[in-house]
């Protein structure tokens, strides 16, 4: 008896050492990327008009800051603030938005003002959960010597606790849905192996722990506060009452159900697999069992096409282009992951591993387990492919993206380990394929093949647990077509009127680059290029950037001399995405000047 328990013991020891090394290697990339000193990009929505505009400078106080953003954003009263240039908050009025559209907030301000500069700190939830933050600048009367700093990330330590939980969550998706799967459905003898039933408990818990983290963090993430702040009921009710908050627990309702349904299934399997004897209420338990072989595979089906639309409804897919497309091929590729690797790791850890010790001598059930989840594999990866070519089209947007995004590199690593979980899995496939077309079938397979099959599948579930970080990363990070902005670089000719003025300049060329090219600060290169190729220098070169919007005051640039015929604006501020004209007069003599407007898009 005493051996029976230890054997017992040790037999969950194994198990859950597996699956604890499972949930590190799933989180371990995140935390990894999260605690390095780059930070990553978290804003997915951007800001695209202010009034007062950045960097204005008033004759009077303002009435109010109105915020206009490119998609719907949730905020509450901590969301905007207002620094004087001690750093101290002013009192201000409760943000709102304007006329009642989603994707704008204004607030009152005091007006009795005294001249100086002042910070607006905006801090909102962009629609997609994830939260955007920056501040503007404005002055009264006349410019402060400092203007306050802003702090604007989020707190390291609740960065990394919301990603750990959205990490765990997925994961807990995969050994719930794929486990419950193969345990349920392509494994006959699943329904009574404690194995398998103790890998999709075990999914359950970790999804339902991953979602509730998610939850708490998600108040103090929009407010950016500390980790303390997950105590605090008004922020966890102002999560509560975003839709992400709404999806998380819709989550936890779908997760009840699903592990009700699946409780019921393993126990009608345990008892269905148990002989019965005849008795008068047969009939009664018959149509019982008809019933709830009805019931429970539709409930299991609908929770399962409904839990990834607690992710789709609330992350990228729901935001950008073509969203009627985007939710259900979104959906479709999480759900396709989830099925493969949940399956994986329940295929590995209960049918391809032996319990207990090293039992050389216990027959290993191949079939039909195995090919049946190679059938679901194959399945899984066509629409894992197709979904995902869709999905890097609508996120990426151009091939230049690609490698200048971290975005787009992230998506290029991920490619590289789904091309290498490809050449596992068919090498997989081919054992199948191979042994079904022998007369012994899968169980007779000698020792050595059936060794290398499970090298190459627990190689392909370190990949698929590599494929899940980075994907839980990419789920973090701005996407591409947002976040890129080609360089400006255009070349205009000097007017001929500067030409005749100076010496040098007939026949000359303006050429300007911008580079990043997006609303915040950005460099501007001038060089004034002589028919010859040479620079020719002029005495100065100022600039102002001129905005279509008659409403939007001329914004001055500083233009410095790098060196004669090229000049440096290296903190030219853009205020938000749009069209622009870079307007420079370039002074060809004491008492000439001629302007040149330089025409762009700024992202």
């Amino acid at each position: 008896m005493t051996h029976r328990i230890q054997l017992a013991g040790h037999r969950w020891a194994r198990l859950f050492t597996r699956l604890a090394v499972v949930l590190l290697l799933a989180t371990g990339g995140l935390v990894t990327n999260l605690a390095s000193t780059a930070q990553p990009a978290y804003a997915h929505a951007y800001l695209q008009e202010t009034s007062p505009v950045d960097g204005a400078v008033l004759a009077s106080p303002p009435a109010e800051v109105r915020l206009r953003f490119n998609e719907a954003v949730n905020f509450n009263e901590r969301s905007l603030q207002l620094l004087d240039t001690n750093a101290e908050k002013l009192t201000i009025g409760t943000p709102g938005h304007v006329d009642g559209k989603a994707n704008t907030a204004q607030v009152s301000l005091p007006t009795d003002l005294a001249e100086g500069t002042y910070v607006l700190a905006w801090r909102v939830t962009s629609a997609d959960s994830h939260v955007v933050s920056g501040a503007l600048t404005f002055s009264i009367g006349h410019p402060s010597a400092t203007a306050a700093p802003v702090e604007q990330d989020a707190h390291r330590a609740v960065v990394v606790v919301d990603a750990v939980g959205r990490a765990l969550a997925f994961l807990g998706m995969a050994l719930a849905l794929g486990g419950a799967l193969f345990v349920a459905v392509l494994w006959p003898a699943g329904r009574t192996d404690r194995r398998g039933r103790r890998i999709v408990w075990s999914g359950f818990a970790v999804l339902a722990a991953g979602t509730v983290v998610v939850l708490l963090v998600q108040g103090p993430y929009a407010a950016g506060t500390s980790l303390t702040g997950v105590f605090d009921p008004d922020l966890l009710g102002a999560a509560l009452a975003t839709r992400l908050g709404h999806a998380l627990l819709a989550r936890l309702v779908i997760v009840l159900a699903l592990g009700v349904a699946f409780g019921l299934a393993v126990r009608h399997g345990s008892r269905s697999a148990a002989p019965a004897t005849a008795t008068p209420a047969t009939a009664t338990t018959g149509t019982a069992g008809a019933n709830r072989r009805i019931v429970l595979p539709a409930v299991a089906a609908v929770g399962a096409v409904a839990l990834p639309l607690t992710w789709t409804l609330t992350d990228h897919a729901q935001t950008g282009v073509q969203t009627w497309l985007a939710v259900p091929a979104t959906s479709l590729h999480l759900l396709a992951m989830a099925l493969w690797l949940g399956g994986l790791i329940t295929l590995a850890a209960c049918v391809l591993i032996p319990a207990g010790r090293r039992e050389t001598s216990r027959a290993i059930t191949l079939e039909p387990a195995l090919r049946r989840f190679s059938g679901l594999a194959q399945l899984c990866f066509a629409v894992i492919a197709v979904t995902g070519v869709y999905l890097a089209w609508r996120q990426v947007g151009t091939w230049a993206a690609l490698g200048a995004t971290d975005f787009g590199r992230l998506l290029l690593g991920k490619l590289a380990v789904v091309l290498a979980v490809v050449g596992l899995a068919a090498g997989a496939r081919r054992f199948v394929r191979r042994r079904g077309r022998e007369t012994l079938g899968l169980d007779a397979a000698p020792a050595a093949a059936v060794r290398r099959l499970r090298r190459s599948v627990v190689g392909e579930i370190l990949l698929g647990v590599a494929v899940v970080s980075i994907t839980a990363v990419l789920v973090n990070t701005a996407p591409a077509r947002t976040s890129y902005a080609p360089p400006v670089h255009t070349t205009v000719p000097v007017p001929a009127a500067a030409a005749d003025s100076a010496a040098g300049l007939r026949d000359a060329t303006v050429e300007v680059k911008i580079e990043p090219a997006r609303s915040g600060k950005n460099v501007a290169d001038i060089y004034l290029t002589g028919p010859d190729g040479s620079l020719v220098a002029v005495p100065e070169v100022s600039g102002q950037l001129e905005s279509p919007d008659r409403d939007v005051p001329a914004l001055p640039v500083t233009v410095t001399a790098a060196e004669p015929g090229h000049y440096v604006a290296n903190s030219m501020s853009i205020p938000f995405p749009g069209e622009w004209v870079l307007r420079l007069d370039i002074r060809v003599s004491d008492f000439d000047e001629t302007p040149v407007r330089v025409q762009f898009t700024a992202r």
